[in-house]
C-alpha cells in the first residue's frame, strides 16, 4: 500500500480539509508534506468545481458554476533533493473514483461522476457558439464501465486518468505568464468567453499559506484552466496507469500538485467540462533525475511515457474536417482549429440521425474515448483532421447501410430550468 500523503474528506469543501489544497499557481504556496525520492505515495482528490455540481436531473448548477474557485488541487508535494533544472519523474501507478471498494455517495467520484457544456457566458467549450447554453449528463459506474440516464444506448469502459497535474513555477515563470496572457485578454478584452483568466483574489485558496503570503498568492498565483510550462491541465487522456511523466522543476522541492480526475474522456474535452468528472485517488512512484533539464532539453513543458492500459476497441467510425468554416464557408489556412471544429459537428449531425439530440451528442463526444488526430497540416490551404469514434460504444449498429439510421427516442440530457 502506497503512503497515503494527501487524504480528502469528501464531504467537506476543500478549504475545510484537515490539510487544504490550493486553486493557484504559485512558487510560494506552502508544501503540504515533503517525501523522499523512490516514495510509493498516495493523493485523494476533489471533484475540480469542489463538489459544486450534483447528481441530478438539471443543468442549473452547470450553467451557475463558480470558475474562481477551481481547479482545487491537492499538494504541494514537496520532493526531498529537489532543485531547480531537476527532472522530477512521476510514475502513475494506479488511480481511481474515491477509495477502493467503490465508495458510494453525494460527491462527484462516489460511484458516479458528469459530463458538463458550460454556457458561453460561463467558461463555453470548443463547439460554444452552437451550443451556448448549459447542459450536463451524469454518469454511473460499475467497475471500468460507465453508462449514463441521459445518454442512453451507450456503454463503454473508460481510460481513467487524472486532468491535472505540475510543478511549482519559479516566480519569473509565473511573471511571464501573467505578462502574456495579460498582453492577449488586451486584444479583445470584451470577448465572450474572454480569451484568458488573470489573476483574481476572490476565492483564492492558497494552502496553508497565512498573511502576506497568502495575499501575494491571491493577487499573482495563476489560474489553473490552461496548461503551461510546468505541467498543469494537460487533459491528455492517454496519461493513464503505467505512464511515466517527467515534469520540470522551477523551485526548490518541486511542489508537485493536482487533481481534476477523469473517468473518461475524448480527445480535446470539447465541451470544456467534457470528461467524466470526478474526485477520487492517484497512486505515484516518485524520482528524480539530477540535472536533467538542461541534459534532455525538457526545459519547456514536461515529456511523457503513456501507459499501455485503454479500452480495446477495434472499429470506428471517423469523421472528417477541414479548414472551413461551416457557416460562412470561409477558408483558415491550415487551421487544425477550424478542421476539428468540423470535424466534431460532422459527428454532431450523424449521431442526430439516430435520435440524439445535438446536445447529447456534443457531451458523448466530450467523455467517450474517442481519438482525435490532425490528419494533413502541410496541403495548402486545407487543414485535415478526423475524429475516431468507437462503434462498438453503442447499443445498435451505428455504422452507414442501405436500411438507414436506427432513429429512436434517445430521451434528453440534464438542461437548464
Amino acid at each position: 500500500m502506497p503512503d497515503v500523503v494527501f487524504t480528502v474528506d469528501q464531504s467537506k469543501s476543500m478549504r475545510d480539509q484537515a490539510v487544504p489544497g490550493h486553486n493557484r499557481w504559485h512558487p510560494d504556496v506552502p508544501a503540504a508534506v515533503t517525501v523522499r525520492p523512490g516514495q510509493q505515495i498516495r493523493v485523494e482528490c476533489r471533484e475540480w468545481t469542489d463538489g459544486q455540481i450534483g447528481n441530478n436531473d438539471s443543468a442549473d448548477d452547470v450553467r451557475d458554476v463558480d470558475l474562481t474557485r477551481a481547479h482545487m488541487l491537492s499538494g504541494p508535494i514537496a520532493v526531498e533533493g529537489a532543485e531547480p533544472g531537476d527532472l522530477l519523474v512521476v510514475d502513475i501507478l494506479d488511480l481511481g473514483p474515491v477509495q477502493a471498494p467503490q465508495e458510494y455517495g453525494d460527491a462527484p467520484g462516489q460511484g458516479w461522476g458528469y459530463t458538463g457544456v458550460f454556457a458561453k457566458a460561463n467558461g463555453g467549450g470548443f463547439l460554444t457558439d452552437y451550443f451556448p447554453d448549459a447542459y450536463k449528463a451524469i454518469w454511473d459506474f460499475s467497475g471500468q464501465v460507465a453508462t449514463s440516464r441521459h445518454l442512453p444506448g451507450i456503454r463503454y469502459t473508460g481510460i481513467t486518468h487524472p486532468g491535472l497535474f505540475g510543478t511549482a513555477p519559479s516566480a519569473e515563470l509565473l511573471e511571464r505568464w501573467n505578462t502574456r496572457e495579460r498582453a492577449l485578454i488586451a486584444t479583445d478584452p470584451e470577448r465572450v468567453p474572454p480569451l484568458a483568466l488573470p489573476p483574481l483574489e476572490a476565492n483564492t485558496l492558497g494552502g496553508t499559506a497565512s498573511g502576506s503570503v497568502a495575499e501575494a498568492i491571491a493577487r499573482d498565483g495563476a489560474r489553473t484552466v490552461p496548461a503551461r510550462e510546468n505541467g498543469g491541465n494537460h487533459d491528455i487522456k492517454n496519461l493513464t496507469r503505467g505512464s511515466r511523466v517527467f515534469y520540470p522543476v522551477h523551485v526548490p522541492g518541486a511542489k508537485l500538485s493536482g487533481g481534476d480526475l477523469h473517468f473518461s474522456q475524448g480527445d480535446g474535452e470539447i465541451t470544456f467540462c467534457g470528461a467524466i468528472e470526478m474526485g477520487g485517488f492517484i497512486d505515484f512512484h516518485l524520482d528524480l533525475i539530477k540535472g536533467g533539464m538542461e541534459t534532455y532539453g525538457v526545459t519547456t513543458n514536461p515529456v511523457f511515457m503513456p501507459g499501455n492500459v485503454e479500452p480495446r476497441y477495434s472499429e470506428f467510425l471517423t469523421f472528417i474536417g477541414l479548414s472551413v468554416d461551416r457557416e460562412t464557408d470561409e477558408n483558415y489556412y491550415l487551421d487544425a482549429t477550424v478542421a476539428y471544429r468540423r470535424a466534431c459537428l460532422n459527428a454532431v449531425e450523424y449521431l442526430k440521425k439516430f435520435g440524439y439530440s445535438g446536445e447529447q451528442a456534443y457531451l458523448l463526444l466530450g467523455s467517450a474515448p474517442i481519438e482525435g488526430r490532425i490528419s494533413g497540416i502541410v496541403d495548402i490551404p486545407n487543414a485535415c483532421c478526423s475524429l475516431y469514434l468507437p462503434t462498438a460504444i453503442f447499443d445498435f449498429d451505428v455504422k452507414p447501410s442501405s436500411a438507414g439510421p436506427t432513429m429512436q427516442d434517445r430521451g434528453q440530457c440534464a438542461v437548464t430550468s
